[in-house]
This record gives structure tokens, C-alpha cells and sequence, in this order.
């Protein structure tokens, strides 16, 4: 069967609506209603996350282990796939809401209620309920009671980008929702005001998205510390931003052929790069990797975009869609949230334990140890999270109906996304 790509007719610009093939994937492709394959890209990014929090950084004991958690610690990315993933489907939430009535009230509405219920839950429990705990006293809760005001501000990645160091402990990871945030408190004013311009709003993306790279790159040859360029905020926008430009890119006439005939060899390319980085990283200094660190992760974060829009543009009966429309990878996509803010109180005891040292000695073996470990840690995250999304967020989710935008501002007619046109 030929392939998508191979059907496909790139047209000499975005205005250029004369129509590819009746079988072109993209021609059924309806951006504006919820995407099943996105979900399971939201599940491959939790499960990345939690292979690195659980496996990679385990301590390394033999030659095997160090493979496995050194691919493990690839797993830092599942966070930038996630950003991307935020980036393309929240811009695309704001560009096909732009006309209707109440939309930054409904938007910021629904975003409330998916966002804070289980974040300031967790603060309460962490900083409220847990000092009055005599199990949990000590040292390391102390230290967060005292700087509490940087979590309940959303400013955990301030905060850790000041001191230079992964100093938040149980709430380290916050500083990616902190980012996200950030991203909702401005970006829907941008898209509002651009989006009767989308070729400026697209330009504004990829200033964004690249401007965030490259302030990266120049920060790293500049010494800049490495927690900074890491999770502040205006070092992160490359993500978000270039998931946002897929998303108004894909909703003009023809964007979306476009995208899919440039893939394959835009791809390779990066494919081609990413090796490079690997044999040149061979022998290099410390401060050779100074660059070559980060240019490979703007070359990952690039590859995991495309690979969102493969897995959405790809006929569904091909496996890759099968493989992210399975209810393995939509279940971990329809957890990840709860997953990711819960996940790391237990991989953090766990690290800060060292509990596979323990555990090696009952069973014998430090590998096997890592692996049931990785396992129990898994399986405990789930059933945290399954309670708190079945018992409490859907509690807060059901009101989110209130806030739908259904309506259009007086004299005006529903515009639809292109990409949802016959």
C-alpha cells in the first residue's frame, strides 16, 4: 500500500487550497475535535519521565547496568515531549476559540480545574498536613515549609534556577508545571491578537521556539549554570513554542501537506545531526560537550516533534498509530498528569534511600533490585493517581462543562478550523 507521503501533493503555499487526493490522510485530518493518538503521546512522555526518576538514576554497578540507565536518562526528554504536546494542542484550543464568546474566561476556567485541584492538593498535604505528622518531620520537610511560598506561586523553577541546584527536593519537578504556567498566563493573549494573522503568528513561534534554543546554546559556551538554562522560563519556550507553530501551521489550507512532505527529510537530517553529535562527543573536553550538549537536545526536542505530527498524520491502520492508540499508552496518557506530580515523592524516597541497595541484598542481585524497584515504585504511582483522578479530580472535572465555547460573539458567524473543513 503506498504511503501517505507518497499520495501527497505539496502545494505552493498555504493559501493554495486546490486540493490534494481524495486519500490523502491529512484530507480527513479534523484538528479541532480530541485526537486519540495524542493521548498516547502523552503516555509515552509520562513513561519516559518515569523511566528516568525509577531507572536512571539508579546507581550503576555493572557494564549492563550502565546501558539501561543510561538510556533511562534519556527519559528527561519525555518533559520536552510534553511541552511540545502542550504547546501544539492549547494554541490550537485558543485558535479555534478565537471568534467565540468568553473564550479567555473558559479557557483559563477549564485550565483551573484540570491544573490546580491536584497541585495545591499536594501543597496542602506537603505543607499543612504533613508537619503535623511526626513520621514525616525532619530535616528535608523543614526545608521546604520554610521556602513553601515559591511552590504555592508557581516559582519552583525561580527558585531552583537561584540556588543553582535540585534543592526543592519532593517537589523538583514542579518546575515543568511552573514553565507550563507561565506559558498560559501570556500566550493566549498572543494568539488572540495574531490569529486573523496567522503567517505573524507563525513567525512569532519560531522566534520563540528558536530564540529559547540558541539563548541556550550561547548560555552553555557563556557559562551560565546549567539548572538555569534548564528550567527557567524563557530558556524553555522552544517546546511550547514549536508545538504551537504545528498547530496554526497544520490549520491553514495546505500546512498540513506541506508538513508531511518535508518530514521524512527533515527527519533524516536531524537524524543525521543527532549521530554526529555522538562521534564528535568522543574524547571531547568538558568544555567541547559545552556545545555539543546542548545542540543534541534541540536536536532530540526537533526529532520528538516530528514524531508528533507522524503519529497524527499516519493512517490509522498503520502500527504506529495502533501503537498510540492502544489502551496501554492512553491509559498512561489519560494518568499522566497525576502520575507526574505523584510519581516523584516515591522516586525521591527512593533515591534519597537508596532502597535498591537494601533490596539487592535481599534478592540477591543489584540489577534485579533496580528492576523490581522500578516496578513497585510504577505500580504504587498508578494506584495513587488512579484515586486521586477517580475520587477527586473528577470531581472538579465534571464543572469543567460549565465552561465550554460554544457561543459567537454577536454578528458573527462559527469559523471553523481549516483543518475541520470538508
Amino acid at each position: 500500500m503506498p504511503s501517505a507521503i507518497q499520495q501527497l501533493r505539496v502545494p505552493g503555499s498555504f493559501g493554495d487550497a486546490s486540493g490534494s487526493d481524495a486519500t490523502t490522510e491529512s484530507r480527513h485530518l479534523n484538528l479541532s475535535t480530541h485526537i486519540p493518538v495524542l493521548d498516547g503521546i502523552r503516555g509515552l512522555a509520562i513513561l519516559m519521565v518515569l523511566a528516568l526518576h525509577f531507572i536512571g538514576d539508579a546507581l550503576v554497578t555493572n557494564r549492563a547496568e550502565a546501558v539501561i540507565v543510561g538510556v533511562a536518562k534519556y527519559g528527561s526528554y519525555g518533559v520536552e515531549l510534553f511541552f511540545i504536546l502542550s504547546g501544539f494542542l492549547i494554541t490550537g484550543i485558543l485558535y479555534d476559540a478565537r471568534e467565540r464568546r468568553n473564550h479567555f474566561r473558559d479557557f483559563y476556567m477549564r485550565r483551573v480545574l484540570r491544573i490546580f485541584p491536584v497541585y495545591y492538593g499536594v501543597l496542602v498535604l506537603v505543607f499543612l498536613v504533613a508537619p503535623a505528622i511526626s513520621i514525616f518531620q525532619g530535616p528535608t520537610l523543614q526545608y521546604l515549609v520554610d521556602r513553601q511560598a515559591w511552590a504555592w506561586l508557581y516559582a519552583v523553577n525561580i527558585y531552583i534556577a537561584k540556588q543553582g541546584d535540585w534543592v526543592f527536593s519532593y517537589l523538583d519537578h514542579f518546575w515543568s508545571l511552573a514553565v507550563e504556567e507561565h506559558f498560559y498566563l501570556f500566550w493566549p493573549f498572543v494568539v488572540f491578537a495574531l490569529a486573523r494573522r496567522p503567517r505573524t503568528l507563525i513567525a512569532v513561534c519560531l522566534v520563540l521556539s528558536f530564540g529559547a534554543m540558541a539563548s541556550r546554546i550561547i548560555g552553555s559556551l557563556m557559562g551560565v549554570n546549567w539548572w538555569t538554562l534548564y528550567v527557567l522560563t524563557p530558556f524553555r519556550f522552544d517546546g511550547l513554542a514549536l508545538g504551537a507553530c504545528l498547530a496554526i501551521v497544520m490549520r491553514q489550507p495546505g500546512g498540513t501537506d506541506r508538513i508531511i512532505a518535508y518530514l521524512p527529510r527533515v527527519a533524516a537530517l536531524l537524524g543525521v545531526i543527532l549521530i554526529a553529535t555522538f562521534g564528535l562527543s568522543r574524547g571531547l573536553p568538558n568544555e567541547g560537550m559545552d556545545l555539543i550538549r546542548p545542540v543534541r537536545a534541540v536536536v532530540i526536542l526537533m526529532l520528538l516533534a516530528c514524531l508528533l505530527v507522524r503519529v497524527v498524520t499516519v493512517r490509522e491502520t498503520s502500527s504506529l498509530s495502533r501503537l498510540f492508540r492502544s489502551r496501554a499508552m492512553i491509559f498512561f496518557g489519560t494518568y499522566s498528569y497525576g502520575l507526574y506530580v505523584y510519581h516523584h515523592f516515591i522516586s525521591y524516597y527512593m533515591l534519597n534511600n537508596r532502597t535498591e541497595l537494601e533490596l539487592g541484598r535481599v534478592l540477591g542481585s543489584h540489577t534485579l533490585a533496580v528492576g523490581v524497584q522500578a516496578a513497585a515504585g510504577v505500580a504504587v504511582s498508578i494506584a495513587i493517581t488512579y484515586v486521586s483522578y477517580e475520587f477527586f479530580e473528577k470531581r472538579f472535572l465534571r464543572l469543567k462543562r460549565h465552561f465550554e465555547s460554544g457561543r459567537t460573539m454577536p454578528g458573527q458567524s462559527p469559523v471553523p478550523s481549516p483543518a475541520a473543513a470538508p
